[in-house]
């Protein structure tokens, strides 16, 4: 093997069941009542913990501002496309932009004791006719990360996907967020490739990591998650008893 070699992905252990055609050709399994998923609607998705609420600036501009600037440093920014902003104004102008929408949809995450928004979270890459979108955006000050803020909003939308009849969740990060990759095998999804020089992000190359959750791996990992944030599973100060993986050994 030459020294530039590389082995082959093993797609053949992530490849869906198939089926034989006509022609004895393998293909992918039939879908004949396949009508689609239903595109997210802007409803608020209600926690115990936090709340995720459509993104309105005017109403949740402010506090974001505060929030995912309070890190004097601006290291949260450092695996944003964009940011940190130099004022208000300019990052408000941002994120009247994202709000827009087209094929993503963004929400404010609202802490249900403050009822300060603290961070935001969207549906990107909407394919509702293809069952998949990608869960991102993802942006969580200081004030709720490693907590069950954070978790409690990934288990919200999540959910509301899967019960809106998508048959895939994707999750892409810089491969360099270490943070972002560790999260995203904790929920329970499977890497599946990394695209090398994705994109040139902040005159850095960006090489993307990408993972997937399937409708079919969403019960087990929606009862483990939803055992993990009971409030049962924390003390009085907040700290969890147990630790996701092991509700995730249990509901596998």
């Amino acid at each position: 093997m030459s020294m530039n070699a590389r082995p082959a992905a093993d797609w053949s252990a992530l490849i869906q069941p198939g089926a034989r055609d006509g022609l004895g050709l393998s293909v992918g399994y039939a879908l004949a009542d396949w009508r689609g998923a239903i595109w997210p609607p802007p409803r608020a998705l209600e926690g115990r913990w936090c709340r995720l609420e459509a993104l309105d600036v005017g109403r949740h501009g402010e506090a974001l501002f505060a929030h995912l600037h309070a890190d004097e440093d601006g290291a949260n920014w450092t695996y944003m496309n964009q940011g940190p902003f130099a004022n208000q104004g300019d990052f408000l102008s941002w994120l009247a932009g994202v709000a827009i929408g087209g094929t993503a949809f963004y929400y404010a995450i609202v802490d249900m004791g403050s009822g300060a928004a603290l961070g935001l979270a969207a549906y990107m890459n909407v394919e509702a006719d293809a069952g998949c979108l990608e869960v991102g955006g993802l942006h969580f000050s200081a004030a709720m990360r490693r907590g069950r803020l954070a978790t409690e909003a990934l288990y919200l939308l999540l959910r509301q996907a899967f019960e809106l009849g998508f048959r895939r969740c994707e999750w892409r990060c810089d491969a360099h967020n270490a943070a972002s990759v560790r999260a995203a095998l904790r929920l329970g999804f499977v890497f599946e490739c990394l695209w090398r020089k994705r994109r040139v992000s902040k005159g850095r190359n960006r090489d993307a990591a990408c993972f997937s959750l399937l409708d079919g791996e969403w019960p087990a990992r929606g009862r483990a998650l939803e055992a993990w944030l009971h409030p049962a599973n924390f003390d009085r100060y907040g700290a969890q008893r147990r630790r996701l993986a092991e509700f995730a050994g249990e509901s596998g």
